[in-house]
């Protein structure tokens, strides 16, 4: 959903070697979402860990996790119930504040500035309420929400503004894809087809490596290890002032 007066912008980034311009590199193509992705596998693998089994972006991993926990009787069961609605009620704000917004080229900017302030927020509240001492306690429920709003606000960007892009916090259907892709690629060894792999690989092993690096970083850093995963997004949040970058990823 970008304005088609920036389309013309798009040639910096596509140009052919003919044209005298280089085409994009592989960083240039896959930043966003290897970025974005490494930061949801990480933000989710520490929400996991310190909030007990609470998923900041496998919204449906709450509803899993509140069945096992009913059957076993353990606590908590209505914070990942609360996941569901929370997520929900987050994703019509901000479909909201993007029909009614009137600088339709600042959007994407401040979604992402709206992540990086939630991610840190988690961050704050993760260090102030620690140790967390029961999985349904009201500190888990707020940590844990401000965690969830942080990412449901970049699943709604991605499914209105940067809808190309796969889901960068959601890795079942990537993973799918990434069969998909690798067996066409077996079968039929084009260039298409090899960028194809390319693309959805990136995105299982990003999201793989944000996952251990956030694991690591929590048992050293503790809540501390959210902030180093919100500079990523206060990049994008930068780089998503730029036509020419809006044009690639929209």
């Amino acid at each position: 959903m970008v304005p088609n007066s920036v389309s013309d912008q798009n040639n910096s980034l596509h140009s052919t070697q003919g044209n005298g311009v280089l085409p994009p590199s592989f960083w240039q193509r896959y930043r966003a979402p290897v970025l974005l992705t490494i930061v949801g596998g990480a933000i989710d693998t520490i929400g996991f860990i310190a909030l007990f089994g609470f998923f900041t972006a496998h919204v449906t991993g709450n509803l899993v996790m509140a069945g096992s926990g009913l059957v076993k009787g353990e606590d908590g069961l209505w914070i990942k119930l609360a996941a569901l609605p929370l997520f929900v009620l987050t994703v019509m704000v901000t479909k909201t504040f993007i029909d009614k917004s009137k600088k339709r080229t600042l959007i994407l900017s401040h979604l992402f500035l709206a992540e990086a302030f939630f991610l840190t927020a988690f961050m704050i509240a993760g260090l102030y309420y620690q140790p967390f001492v029961g999985a349904g306690s009201l500190m888990v429920a707020l940590t844990g929400g401000l965690g969830l709003i942080a990412l449901a606000i970049r699943n709604t960007a991605s499914k209105t503004l940067i809808k190309h892009m796969s889901p960068t916090v959601l890795m079942t259907g990537n993973t799918t894809q990434l069969g998909i892709n690798l067996t066409d690629y077996v079968n039929n060894r084009t260039p298409e087809n090899a960028k194809k792999l390319g693309h959805s690989s990136a995105l299982v092993f990003s999201f793989l490596i944000g996952a251990l690096v956030g694991a690591l970083l929590y048992l050293e850093l503790s809540f501390w290890a959210v902030g180093l995963f919100v500079l990523p997004v206060l990049y994008l949040a930068v780089l998503a002032r730029d036509e020419a970058f809006l044009s690639h990823v929209g």
